[in-house]
């Protein structure tokens, strides 16, 4: 990695990580809300230790960075190290800058909300860099690495945990609006991230296979698989092609297919995660085990 692709790098890092520290301090710290986050077990611990969300939230992030480290490789690691860091030392920033702060809203419902779409925004882009602000961001990514947990299901879950500690410190309203805004962070989260990267499973079943799967390989660049079908009405055998495409190649190929054949028998299904070896790389040898 060069030195202009470095600065961009840290620049993206630096701008999500402000995204999650505003979140924070403007609409999370207000509310009294345990929202997925360390930040909002943070808010909890403060009515028990004389010591700040920021610096709460410093000590909570190095304990499970070490634990992100170890687990998700050093990439995640060191790109952890920058934000872990630099999250609690913005909202320290905030926390003197504006220290009589109450809130934007002036209630804590719309502050959960705001809170959700804009810390989802910061933690997607964070994500999508291999990166985290870390705390229940690692956690998450571990549940996704090893357990195949979609990203926003994973964040959930692990701050349900976090969600039902505000019960130490606060009446049974914030206890519910914790829980509420866990279950609503993991649903958005999970559209900020897989819905953008979302694939497609499409199986076309024509008369004019040939020119349609040389149009997906040729015109979309993408790899098809060709499968024998026998249709139950007709019992008349068929090709079926199979490919697995993204959302602007699903456009292109939809489009192709109602140009050649609008008659064509098309099945589509989500795909949310694959495995592969890409064509670039050296063919597999086969030795047996």
């Amino acid at each position: 990695m060069n030195v202009k692709s470095i600065i961009k790098e840290i620049v993206v890092l630096t701008v999500a990580t402000l995204i999650i520290g505003a979140a924070v301090f403007f609409f999370l710290m207000p509310s009294h809300a345990s929202v997925s986050s360390i930040s909002g077990f943070a808010i909890v611990l403060t009515n028990f230790i004389p010591f700040s969300v920021s610096t709460i939230t410093m000590v909570l992030n190095v304990v499970l960075l070490i634990i992100g480290f170890i687990t998700c490789g050093p990439e995640f690691g060191y790109k952890t190290v920058y934000t872990s860091i630099l999250l609690p030392v913005t909202i320290g920033l905030f926390e003197r800058l504006l220290p009589n702060y109450t809130s934007l809203t002036g209630d804590a419902a719309l502050d959960v909300v705001c809170y959700i779409f804009t810390v989802s925004a910061g933690t997607a882009i964070l994500f999508n860099r291999n990166a985290s602000s870390g705390g229940l961001d690692i956690v998450a990514k571990i549940l996704n690495k090893y357990l195949r947990i979609d990203l926003g299901k994973a964040m959930s879950v692990s701050g349900m945990c976090i969600a039902l500690s505000s019960a130490l410190a606060y009446d049974s309203k914030t206890v519910i609006l914790s829980i509420l805004g866990t279950y609503l962070n993991g649903v958005v989260l999970d559209h900020f991230i897989f819905d953008q990267k979302l694939k497609r499973r499409v199986c076309i079943v024509s008369p004019y296979e040939a020119q349609i799967r040389d149009f997906i390989l040729n015109d979309l660049h993408s790899g098809a698989s060709v499968y024998k079908v026998t249709g139950a009405y007709r019992m008349e055998e068929h090709d079926e092609i199979i490919t697995i495409v993204d959302k602007s190649e699903f456009q292109k190929l939809m489009a192709y297919i109602d140009k050649v054949d609008p008659k064509a028998f098309v099945t589509v299904y989500k795909v949310s995660d694959m495995q592969y070896q890409s064509k670039n790389m050296p063919e597999r040898v086969f030795k047996d085990l």
